[in-house]
């Protein structure tokens, strides 16, 4: 959520903000509401103060006094119960149009209406180029039993797989090698719950406007949501809470199983692993002091862990800066990673890495005291460090040979008992 009293005192900043992120939100609308909003509530409460000092002084009056008093609180209740009637509503419509305010994207961040307009700032490694025709990752598990899409699709819909034999090994690989990685560099490890409640997802920016993404549960739980991130949970492990900054910003590794609905997506998209309705991720999340300098520092910090794993893993990528349009409501800031996939011919998206500021901390309730201060609002980063199964297309594909053998980056052969390569 973005500061209300920020946007009753700046209003064209917001106004250019809804602009640069394509959002067709209507601002002067809301503004109009929140002031009638405010004032009713204003009123409301006037009379309630009214009402519960009566009540304390009733049996000190006597005679007229308290004739007068009681016909006056008979006038108030009335008022109350009309007023009532009209804040409900009121206040319910406010709140969902104040959970839909886009935060205003950063100065550095380039104007576009969608991915098209993202910017690369660098590329990493060499792209293959295979003196053989390759195959891609659908042939390659297959080749070496990796995976079992056609199984997935029977057993659970499209978008649907199963990992077999060394293909669950390699998965579980990756994921450790993330984990491991974050842990010696000072990320506290969290396992995180799946399901969640509404304010969880609302309380981080899924929702609303997220809806088409998310799998609901049913009637018998209705107000609870499958994660698509493990982001969600490890954000709400500190809501409602006054968090200690003084040693430094706290770094967490929520590593879950991740469901999307992935609606409205096709084509290549839909091909093989590639968008998939259920998989796993490792998330960096971070809360720090709200001071830009120091969330931007950790902004490369967290995307350099990311990085450091795709050198690891000896994938070329590139970094791209995302437009304003190519950025979630509540993201100030956003890069995503791009690892080269040869079926493709391309770069795909791999990995993304936010800045939040205030947005996420102020639906959270999340605040710091800076030098015995009164409690302010932190900022909250994160970034995917791997996702998987996506990540084993540009490993198989990248390091597959002529004869369909697949080389083992030296990173993973560890938790692989030493395998450096696989043979069909």
């Amino acid at each position: 959520m973005i500061d209300l009293n920020d946007l009753r005192q700046n209003p064209d900043k917001y106004r250019e903000g809804i602009k640069k992120k394509y959002s067709d939100f209507n601002l002067d609308y809301f503004i109009t509401l929140d002031a009638g909003y405010r004032e009713k509530k204003k009123e409301f409460e006037a009379l309630r103060a009214e009402q519960n000092t009566f009540s304390k002084q009733i049996n000190t009056l006597k005679g007229e006094a308290k004739e007068q008093g009681l016909v006056r609180m008979k006038e108030i209740a009335s008022k109350l119960k009309d007023l009532s009637s009209l804040l409900d509503p009121l206040e319910r419509e406010w709140r969902e149009l104040a959970l839909k305010i886009p935060n205003p994207p950063s100065s550095i961040s380039p104007i576009g209406k969608d991915d098209t307009a993202n910017v690369e700032r660098r590329r990493e490694g060499e792209i293959p180029v295979f003196k053989f025709k390759p195959r891609d990752h659908v042939e390659l598990g297959k080749l070496h039993k990796l995976f079992d899409i056609e199984r997935g699709v029977k057993t659970a819909g499209s978008r649907s797989y199963f990992l077999t034999g060394v293909g669950v090994t390699l998965q579980r690989a990756v994921l450790q090698l993330a984990l491991d990685r974050l842990a010696a560099k000072g990320f506290v490890l969290l396992d995180v719950p799946q399901i969640v409640r509404r304010e969880a997802m609302e309380a981080t920016g899924y929702l609303p406007g997220g809806e088409d993404a998310a799998f609901k549960l049913d009637e018998r739980d209705p107000d609870k949501f499958l994660i698509g991130t493990a982001e969600v949970s490890a954000c709400y492990f500190h809501a409602d809470e006054i968090i200690d900054l003084s040693k430094g910003p706290l770094k967490y590794a929520g590593v879950s199983p991740c469901y999307r609905r992935e609606a409205g997506t096709y084509g290549r998209d839909t091909h093989g692993l590639y968008r998939v309705h259920q998989f796993y991720k490792v998330e960096q999340v971070v809360f720090c002091k709200a001071d830009p300098d120091e969330s931007a520092s950790l902004h490369v910090e967290i995307l350099g862990n990311a990085e450091e794993l795709l050198r690891l893993l000896e994938l070329p990528y590139r970094v791209v800066d995302n437009s304003t349009g190519d950025m979630g409501q509540g993201q100030f800031y956003k890069n995503d990673i791009e690892t080269w996939m040869p079926s493709r011919g391309a770069y795909g998206e791999t990995h993304s890495c936010s800045t939040f500021h205030e947005f996420q901390a102020r639906r959270l309730n999340v605040r710091y005291k800076d030098n015995k201060e009164t409690a302010r609002f932190c900022h909250t980063l994160n970034n995917t460090c791997v996702a998987s199964p996506r990540i084993l297309i540009p490993l198989l594909e990248v390091h597959q040979r002529e004869d369909g053998s697949i080389y083992i980056p030296p990173a993973l052969r560890g938790y692989l008992g030493g395998l450096e390569e696989l043979r069909a």
